[in-house]
């Protein structure tokens, strides 16, 4: 990661993680798809259960990002020992994430849908789907864990082979654990639950697989898992701030199903949908900055601010060029997208309008991300969480709620291209701040960014 050229390493590092993040997004698609099938209740309820597994992920891929930060950045400074460690208190840390959320799914998942509806068919659906991915979370932490452990040492074929086979195995399992295809039981919505974690366990276990076999750089001895207060919190320092930055964003999903539910049961399927589908733009930007942050923390730990500096600006160039063109798939055909979910008219005249207001936020949404990824990449993870949320719980929900006073449901979807051009502003600001402060004093020569 020290001597590669940059364009060739940053594609090695993030072409599998772009590719397995896009097989990650059909997956998301796909799940939705088979559900819509049952009902458009089943739908809504698997759109209500998504801010609780974005809060599982985010504590899955926070911590994750913390631990790639300190692990790469312990790699460059040829400290074995810290990053030996640093991947043992990972693996603790995410043990104790999942029982947490065990134990959380097992109470209140019912009470959790009860509280934004009152539709008994939707809680019942909505309990059903999200009991099952909680109480079996493990295989989801696992997964992510042992895949951010790959990336870290530069690993990411291994680490996009677990996304890949964990994706196409959830496909093939949800219409036979659905329908009760194949002389499998037809479970319904509880059927893409527990092929999810079905999935998610046989990752876990190739992630165990290739960590033991083709990691040579981590010694995963029984010593290193022992918890350390001085390595979690240098792992939490930069984990914290990604955790939160997501969980705004599962308070931002919460609060806007509030406001649309008032509007009709189908516009928080159309947001649902939404959230599907835009993942065919960010998460190949979020593999692409999995990719990037070892490469910054890396040559930021060996003192090389030239390489951080052209890593930067090539992932800013792939992530606007990636957003240009989901721009214009969602303008062009996003009654082509939402029929891929069975939508009736009802939802296709919600639907449309909404897709084409909502997909203007992409434009400057690339940017951003890896602005943030950015931050964490240097230990900065205050101003990842600051963007997210001054973007998400400062500027997209209150405008959201107050665009709603109008009883123009259009008009709530704007909420989102104006936060995002606001927020992107900002990202520039604090990017600009970082080079200043932190990149530039690296080397003696000025290095214009």
């Amino acid at each position: 990661m020290g001597v590669m050229p940059i364009h060739r390493l940053l594609l090695t590092m993030s072409g599998p993680m772009m590719l397995s993040m896009l097989i990650q997004a059909l997956y998301n698609v796909v799940d939705s798809m088979f559900v819509s099938y049952i009902s458009e209740s089943a739908l809504t309820a698997v759109s209500l259960a998504y801010p609780v597994q974005n809060l599982m992920i985010a504590v899955a891929t926070g911590t994750g990002v913390g631990v790639n930060a300190l692990l790469s950045r312990s790699l460059g400074e040829k400290n074995y020992e810290a990053a030996n460690r640093a991947a043992g208190n990972a693996l603790f840390l995410s043990g104790l994430s999942c029982v947490l959320f065990s134990v959380f799914g097992t109470i209140f998942a019912r009470a959790y849908f009860a509280l934004q509806v009152n539709d008994p068919e939707i809680i019942s659906l909505g309990r059903d789907y999200l009991f099952y991915i909680m109480l079996f979370s493990v295989g989801g932490f696992g997964q992510v864990m042992f895949s951010r452990l790959l990336q870290s040492t530069g690993k990411t074929f291994y680490s996009m082979v677990i996304q890949l086979v964990g994706a196409v195995l959830n496909i093939i399992l949800d219409p036979l654990l659905i329908f009760g295809l194949g002389g499998f039981p037809a479970l319904g919505v509880a059927g893409a639950a527990v092929a999810t974690v079905i999935s998610q366990m046989v990752g876990m276990a190739l992630g165990v697989y290739f960590n033991l076999k083709k990691n040579p750089e981590i010694d995963f001895a029984l010593s290193y898992l022992r918890p350390s207060l001085p390595i979690i919190s240098r792992i939490y320092s930069v984990g914290v701030p990604s955790i939160l930055l997501q969980t705004v964003a599962s308070l931002l999903t919460f609060g806007l199903n509030q406001i649309l539910v008032s509007f009709s049961e189908t516009a928080t399927a159309v947001y649902g949908v939404y959230f599907k589908l835009q993942g065919f733009a960010f998460l190949p930007i979020i593999g692409m900055n999995n990719g990037m942050v070892p490469i910054v923390a890396y040559n930021y730990g060996a003192r090389n601010p030239g390489r951080i500096v052209q890593t930067i600006r090539l992932a800013i160039c792939y992530a606007v060029g990636i957003m240009v063109v989901a721009v214009v798939i969602f303008q062009l055909w996003p009654d082509k997208l939402l029929g891929i979910f069975r939508a009736s008219d009802a939802m296709l005249a919600i639907g449309v309008p909404a897709l084409k207001t909502l997909s203007l936020c992409f434009l400057v949404g690339g940017f951003t991300i890896v602005a943030s990824s950015v931050f964490q990449a240097l230990g900065m993870g205050l101003l990842s969480m600051t963007i997210s949320v001054v973007r998400q719980l400062l500027l997209v929900l209150p405008l959201a709620y107050i665009f709603s006073l109008s009883g123009k449901l259009d008009l709530v979807w704007w909420s989102f291209p104006v936060a995002e051009v606001l927020a992107g502003a900002l990202a520039a600001l604090f990017l600009r701040r970082a080079y200043l402060r932190v990149i530039r004093p690296l080397r003696e020569l000025d290095y214009q960014f």
